[in-house]
């Protein structure tokens, strides 16, 4: 994790969840549809329904919603079937975007990402140009309260847990990496022992990061919104390390 730029430029890209609630909950319900008909609809045995179902919880997706997707993706009701795609792009300045999408259509997503891009300075790569400058992470942003009050404590607890790393260099939070596999027991452990998330995804995170100045990281943030608000993307990931303004 690459310390406190790296969480900053989080949250500066992370979705305006109050003024995008329905989009961000037909997002989530595709994802749990998925998850259900590639594993099932038990999450105790698909953990990929339990990390989109965790997801939708964040976000206060109603329990009915989250029921009826799961169905859906289940078969028990009709939905469509949805495929997983990753996109590969370049932002301006060179900054390096993954964008992650469920669609039901790739002849439809690619020319609408990549209509997106070219009128925002930006482009789709070729497969394989982008992905090898990230690596697919488990985060977790701990709040520097209660049992995150004492850093050094905090940290061999989290390591105890089953953590790859943990980042201390921000005020806010503490940052924990680790690999994707154990999202949901680090999460689980984290919350039990009385932790207050920030936030917890799992993400490719950079290995560098590209610095930007004041207008280049208006550009780059309006691309990435411009992504996200596309129906069929889920997350896009990149490697800017955004100015302060």
């Amino acid at each position: 994790m690459a310390g406190h730029s790296h969480w900053a430029n989080i949250q500066r890209t992370k979705s305006k969840e109050d003024a995008k609630r329905g989009k961000i909950f037909s997002k989530w319900a595709k994802l749990i549809m998925n998850a259900a008909r590639n594993g099932g609809p038990d999450p105790d045995m698909n953990l990929p329904l339990r990390y989109a179902i965790e997801r939708a919880r964040a976000d206060n997706m109603p329990k009915d919603s989250i029921e009826r997707a799961i169905k859906k993706g289940a078969g028990e009701l009709d939905g469509v079937r949805l495929e997983e795609v990753t996109y590969e792009a370049y932002g301006p300045n060179g900054v390096a975007l993954v964008i992650e999408a469920l669609t039901d259509n790739r002849n439809r997503t690619a020319p609408d990402l990549r209509h997106i891009l070219d009128r925002r300075g930006g482009s789709l790569g070729n497969s394989g140009s982008v992905l090898w400058m990230f690596e697919r992470k488990a985060e977790f942003a701990v709040k520097r309260t209660g049992p995150a009050a004492d850093e050094d404590e905090f940290m061999l607890a989290a390591l105890e847990y089953g953590a790859d790393d943990v980042v201390t260099d921000d005020d806010e939070v503490i940052g924990v990496t680790a690999e994707p596999g154990r999202f949901i027991e680090i999460k689980k452990a984290l919350e039990e022992a009385g932790c207050e998330l920030a936030d917890a995804a799992i993400r490719y995170v950079p290995q560098n990061e590209v610095d930007l100045d004041a207008e280049a990281t208006r550009k780059v943030i309006d691309l990435i919104e411009a992504l996200e608000d596309n129906d069929d993307v889920q997350a896009v990931h990149h490697n800017a390390n955004f100015a302060d303004e």
